[in-house]
């Protein structure tokens, strides 16, 4: 890297970068990683802490939450195992809160540890493109300097969505970041909106003691899943004691003697509910503002910014990934989207990101997991398919482990007998979708999974089992 020392108006230039990332989330740093090992000598602008909201008020942290819940679930239910309880068990929610901020900040140097490996040069501040090859970074001090490279991957991601009547003062109302580290447990919480961050973080608060209540305005909880999925989830949602209010509308949350009074609407008509704490959760925006897209005249449409399947913008030079273009709002999806990126940008030929083939998982007690088209997508498109379900209370891994809620639920094409989708409702089944990616990546059939020997006894037996049921075939049904 050379500099040159014009100094004007506290600007330097500073030139000769192959690729600058705007961003370290799980696409930036996964791309710059990628880039760096292709040989390209490579910057981040990284404006707060590496590795984005991902590994620091997200993914990562909610997951050290949720740990933390269910090994709580585990003393309160002890006596189940054959282990005495005294009842004396207890969390001490500062320990919770500091664990999974502990976690955050040591997987945040991990990710300063693989720059340092790959010799990646981070720059500090916030990132503005000044044009196709040169970007202004600001940093705290209101310093500005101008770096260029050949290439430019905006990967900028998302904040939360706000929605109106619910006013965030991060107090009372709160959004998934305030959530993460609470002083204290509060007695009651309201949460709007049921999809990963909503479900999770209400699992948590409910294993924590809190008296949580769960509102979506859609039929069933985690919407986007498949129907009996989501009613599953609810059952065990409310025999966990989290009351679970769907069909509802929040009106708006007014904040009366430091206590919440959710106004909302259900087929019952206008009610409302009091609380310590709302939780807003009702999904994200991408963050494409003050990045210089108007000045280049890079193309958005509804909040995204456009791109091609290998990420180019309509601007040479400038690429976008993850939570700011069209599609799924997923780290994983990112991370793809930036190896694909810049392999294509090396010139390799990548093969593009298949978006109908993206596994989605939440993290709840049970967990929910699921790849490929639901029964209700396949019934609107007309698709003749066969179903093949397994429920976990038929397996004894799931009944040994003491999580027998749930089931296995395969669809098959009806004439080619090959996997159109899977969806998974149990006890740490995230860790076994990866097999159905795969086994639709390859075009694998009912067939295939019938003849492919699972272990005994687990719980990935419920995958064989349901292929097999499909068939008519089951052993255990």
């Amino acid at each position: 890297m050379t500099k040159s020392f014009l100094n004007f108006s506290k600007i330097l230039i500073i030139m000769n970068f192959d690729l600058i990332v705007i961003g370290s989330g799980p696409g930036g740093y996964v791309a710059a990683i990628r880039g760096a090992q292709l040989g390209l000598s490579v910057a981040v602008v990284e404006k707060s802490e590496l590795g984005g909201v991902c590994l620091n008020w997200g993914c990562i942290p909610t997951k050290a939450l949720l740990k933390s819940a269910q090994v709580m679930n585990y003393v309160k239910n002890s006596e189940a195992y054959g282990i005495i309880n005294d009842g004396t068990a207890k969390p001490d929610f500062a320990k919770v809160i500091s664990r999974s901020r502990d976690v955050s900040a040591n997987m945040s140097k991990g990710i300063e540890f693989l720059f340092k490996k790959n010799k990646i040069t981070v720059i500090r501040g916030y990132g503005k493109l000044k044009s196709a090859s040169e970007v202004v970074v600001t940093d705290s001090e209101n310093n500005s300097e101008t770096y260029s490279a050949k290439h430019i991957i905006l990967a900028t991601g998302a904040r939360l969505r706000e929605i109106p009547g619910i006013a965030i003062d991060r107090k009372n109302i709160i959004t998934y970041r305030e959530a993460l580290c609470l002083e204290k447990l509060p007695q009651s919480m309201v949460v709007v909106g049921s999809g990963a961050i909503g479900s999770e973080l209400a699992f948590f608060y409910s294993s924590m003691g809190a008296e949580v209540t769960l509102i979506e305005f859609m039929p069933e909880i985690v919407p986007l899943e498949d129907e009996e999925v989501s009613k599953q989830l609810a059952r065990s949602f409310k025999k966990a004691g989290i009351k679970v209010m769907t069909g509802t509308a929040v009106k708006n949350v007014d904040v009366v003697d430091g206590r919440c009074v959710v106004n909302y609407t259900d087929k019952k008509g206008e009610n409302t509910i009091e609380c310590e704490v709302v939780l807003s959760a009702v999904g994200v925006t991408a963050n494409i503002e003050n990045l210089g897209l108007e000045e280049l005249g890079i193309k958005t449409e509804k909040g995204k910014i456009l791109v091609d399947e290998y990420y180019r913008t309509n601007v040479d030079g400038v690429y976008a990934i993850g939570d700011i273009v069209p599609g799924h709002a997923l780290a994983h999806v990112a991370s793809a989207e930036g190896i694909c990126c810049v392999e294509n940008i090396i010139g390799l030929n990548p093969p593009v990101v298949d978006y109908s083939n993206i596994p989605s998982c939440v993290y709840t007690t049970p967990e929910v997991a699921s790849v490929g088209f639901t029964e209700q997508k396949l019934k609107e498109m007309g698709k003749a398919y066969k179903v093949g379900k397994f429920q976990f209370i038929a397996s004894g891994k799931a009944v040994a482990s003491g999580f027998r809620d749930g089931f296995v639920k395969l669809l098959f094409d009806e004439e080619t007998d090959e996997l159109l989708g899977a969806h998974f409702v149990g006890d740490n089944i995230a860790e076994m979708i990866s097999e159905m990616v795969v086994l639709r990546k390859l075009k694998g059939t009912a067939k295939d999974l019938i003849n492919s020997i699972h272990p005994h006894p687990s719980l990935s037996e419920a995958i064989m089992e349901a292929a097999a049921a499909a068939h008519g075939e089951a052993v255990h049904l």
